[in-house]
């Protein structure tokens, strides 16, 4: 009795259609991508990841469909043995099945060779990351266009080199895909994130400690918001490293991630913004000291329970490329290069007045932004605006810009949504831990004092500047008089809510 051949059966021919039809698609997608030279993040995704998923999906279903036909063939026969598919070369249908199936089978290889080059090139690029999923990812990749990292690849910081972290960074995409799918992410995403990979792992590649401890001069130029938008410059030593650079980290800034000493800390739900606990230990000598808050207390059996965090590069450095910033200060940046012009008289308090609301979306915050502006000078200052409504103009479209790249009320993300650890000015920053308060059984302080990171060697407003030699320091003067009270609060606490 003559053989039904097992091809043919839906299963295996359905198989044979999506394959083909996916296949004559990427080839299609891929002519017209080179073609015009559209290097498309989704365009990317369908000709690599996407279609190539079908592709296999109907490669799979024709051998399937082969194998069910065979089955169900040999339950039918009358003897019920089974036989295995023989291969006679011999035979002229049989060689040309052959020629067929060994030349599709190359030609199948190389095409997922390539393709699973190209779907790794794409899934590791900057756009892929910051592009695809872009509500949720406008405020972290805008944040990254404008930052010292935005020639440094995502992957280099979040993943790193190594098989380990990259099968880990795609499994937990998967987990990313499915709640942007679903619409199941938070607003805005939580941080710190738990599972980075270690800065030593990947910030260090780069920023070898060894070789980035020296000291630099800081100028910083603010403005008042007074009628001239009077500006107060502050020049600052940095004490990144000793004063002598051979000596390494006995001292300075970067004194905390010297590979002889380990600096372990508890935080307060463990946000990293609250800390009760420090711990220091001397690798070289054995020492350790332990160091508690009395305001802050916490129990010998929640220390003994609790996860103790390596203190790191990221502890300081928390927003390296993604950093948002404050109403003042990214006003004080477009003024500093001339967007916004320093003549438009109280122009300082009058954004600041209207950058204190909280606004729905970015046109709402544009709308008001401008309406703000222009009816303040229209009612307080009319002839000004008619001889200089054109700079007033500018000045509107300057602040729009720049609130757009550090708010974003879709995902509720602002600059105290993610605060910014170094320094201490708008949050506590170093004043985490240096505060006084922390003290340890034999009563040595975590200190306090500004100048073991800092000196202050120039201040004043300007043709009003003091200046003092490179090796002394001056005391901190206040461009406003508020009293004594900046030395007994910290500078947070009226810095983060002061516009």
């Amino acid at each position: 009795m003559k053989r039904k051949y097992s091809g043919r059966n839906w299963i295996t021919i359905i198989g044979a259609l999506i394959a083909s039809v996916n296949l004559l698609l990427i080839i299609v997608l891929f002519i017209m991508s080179t073609i015009l030279h559209k290097n498309d993040t989704y365009l990317g995704l369908f000709i690599y990841i996407i279609l190539p998923g079908f592709l296999l999906l109907g490669l799979i279903m024709i051998p399937a469909g082969i194998a069910i036909s065979r089955k169900r063939a040999q339950g039918s026969s009358q003897d019920g043995t089974k036989r295995l598919p023989s291969v006679d070369l011999n035979n002229p249908k049989h060689r040309r099945a052959f020629i067929i199936f060994t030349v599709l089978t190359v030609i199948i290889l190389f095409l997922s060779t390539y393709g699973s080059f190209e779907a790794y090139h794409l899934t590791e690029s900057v756009e892929f990351c910051g592009t695809l999923c872009h509500k949720v990812m406008e405020p972290e990749y805008t944040a990254y266009q404008n930052s010292s990292h935005a020639n440094v690849a995502c992957v280099e910081c979040h993943v790193g080199s190594g098989t380990s972290w990259y099968v880990k960074s795609k499994l937990s995409g998967l987990h990313q895909v499915y709640a942007v799918a679903t619409k199941t992410y938070p607003t805005p995403i939580a941080t710190p994130l738990h599972d980075l990979r270690p800065a030593r792992e990947t910030c260090e590649k780069c920023h070898w400690p060894q070789k980035f401890y020296s000291r630099k001069l800081q100028s910083n130029k603010y403005y008042l918001a007074d009628s001239l938008n009077s500006e107060w410059d502050i020049i600052l030593q940095m004490k990144t490293g000793p004063e002598y650079s051979d000596l390494g980290f006995v001292e300075g800034i970067h004194w905390h991630i010297n590979p002889n000493i380990k600096i372990e800390y508890i935080s307060e739900n463990d946000k990293r913004e609250v800390i009760t606990y420090v711990k220091y230990t001397n690798k070289s000598t054995g020492e350790t000291v332990v160091f508690k808050n009395p305001d802050n207390v916490i129990s010998d059996s929640t220390i003994a329970v609790a996860s103790a965090r390596i203190m790191d590069c990221i502890d300081c450095h928390n927003r390296p490329s993604h950093n948002y910033k404050s109403p003042p200060v990214y006003f004080d940046k477009t003024m500093l290069t001339g967007e916004v012009s320093q003549d438009i008289p109280f122009i300082k308090r009058t954004a600041m007045g209207i950058l204190r609301n909280t606004f729905t979306d970015k046109d709402t915050a544009f709308m008001q932004i401008r309406d703000g502006i222009i009816n303040y000078y229209k009612s307080d200052f009319s002839d000004f605006y008619e001889k200089d409504s054109v700079r007033i103009d500018q000045s509107i479209k300057a602040l729009q810009k720049a609130y757009s790249q550090n708010t974003f009320a879709t995902m509720k993300v602002s600059y105290d949504v993610y605060p910014n650890h170094i320094g201490h000015l708008e949050v506590e920053g170093c004043f985490r831990c240096h505060n006084d308060a922390f003290t340890s059984e034999k009563g040595e302080k975590i200190t306090r004092d500004c100048n073991l990171c800092h000196t202050i060697i120039g201040q004043g407003s300007k043709g009003l500047m003091q200046y003092a030699n490179i090796r002394d320091t001056l005391d901190f003067q206040h461009p406003v008089d508020v009293g004594t009270s900046w030395k007994e609060a910290n500078c947070s606490d009226c810095h983060r809510y002061l516009y």
